[in-house]
């Protein structure tokens, strides 16, 4: 199992905190160091800034919206990246929600499955530099009638395959990952529920194109705190919890309140979702079990720490993702050289 690092959004004042970050992370021998977008910063420029100044590190977008660009638009940056950063970029996708599809790009969502099938095939054949060419229900390449012809990518990336991953979290998706893609980026792992919730779904779609979970990376994303009041530091993950499994979609589409529901917090789940939208925020993050939180980070001692990733390790995880916690950059700082003390100790590095 290798660790990955995973820097959020930028542009909240912490900018250059999370560069020293990246930097440290490079230094401690992680493998891959990866930035998001919602509607703030961009990754691709996040992750231009990040290869520029780290040397062994791997760039990864986690993700790239998938209604935020045309798929051979993608491709492009993809191949730029991969070819500024000599090779390290991994390339990340998902189809965000409907909130911020609709809301913020303009795009309908609907058939998200669809959607990201032919988007990845899109964006694989563009990448091979052949003449580009396509026709699928949500894109037709060159436009029918009209003067455009299939034009072929004029950048060579560094690596003739860019690794592909989807953030999936539904069992549809999941397994549909496991036919299309590289890996699987996974939000709220549980390391004791991971087979039921995410790996067999993958695995079912590996299955479906005559392949293993071999070479797969399951990428799952943990937020990470050291100390020894483990309770005290599951609370500075309520809010966080508490905004995705409750405020994020809409009450009839939160993929996040799903995934918590199939862990067993059902009714849990529920009341978090019911106090969030009402405007309760407070009462949301106090309704969060704490046992949902600790399952779903890693919390507590070094030692404690080396045990969780031991489970996940076992639970089918390749590469385990931390987002480093801490109110200054010396605890973020912190954080993530225990995390590599703990692979130490798990004889997992």
């Amino acid at each position: 199992m290798q660790l990955g690092i995973n820097l959020g959004y930028w542009g909240a004042g912490m900018d250059a905190d999370n560069l020293a970050v990246a930097k440290e992370a490079d230094k401690l021998g992680y493998a891959v160091c990866w930035a998001a977008e919602a509607y703030g910063s961009d990754a691709a420029t996040v992750l231009s800034w990040v290869a520029a100044q780290t040397e062994r590190i791997d760039i990864g977008s986690a993700i790239f919206q998938i209604p935020a660009r045309q798929p051979a638009m993608t491709a492009m940056t993809a191949a730029t990246l991969d070819s500024l950063s000599g090779g390290r970029f991994r390339l990340g996708l998902g189809v965000s929600g409907p909130q911020v599809s609709e809301g913020w790009y303009g795009v309908k969502f609907d058939k998200p499955l669809a959607r990201t099938r032919e988007y990845v095939e899109i964006v694989r054949k563009a990448m091979t530099r052949e003449r580009l060419s396509y026709e699928g229900e949500h894109w037709t390449l060159p436009l029918p009638d009209g003067p455009g012809k299939p034009i072929k990518l004029t950048v060579h990336p560094q690596r003739e395959h860019i690794p592909l991953y989807v953030a999936a979290i539904g069992p549809k998706n999941l397994e549909q990952t496991g036919e299309i893609a590289d890996g699987a980026l996974l939000i709220f792992p549980s390391a004791e529920h991971l087979e039921e919730t995410a790996v067999r779904h993958l695995r079912a779609g590996r299955e479906k194109v005559g392949k293993t979970m071999d070479g797969f990376d399951v990428v799952p994303t943990l937020p990470l705190a050291v100390g020894d009041d483990v309770s005290g530091l599951a609370d500075m993950f309520r809010p966080y919890t508490a905004l995705y499994v409750g405020g994020m979609g809409s009450r009839k589409q939160n993929f996040y309140n799903q995934l918590a529901q199939r862990m067993g917090y059902e009714k849990e789940a529920a009341e978090i979702q019911e106090k969030y939208l009402s405007g309760d925020k407070e009462g949301a993050a106090a309704a969060v079990p704490h046992a949902l939180i600790d399952s779903t980070t890693l919390l507590g001692s070094v030692d404690r720490i080396a045990d969780r990733m031991q489970a996940y390790a076992a639970a089918g995880v390749t590469t385990l993702t931390l987002s480093p916690a801490g109110f200054t950059l010396e605890e973020r700082l912190t954080a993530l050289r225990a995390g590599t003390q703990a692979m130490e100790r798990a004889g997992l590095a």
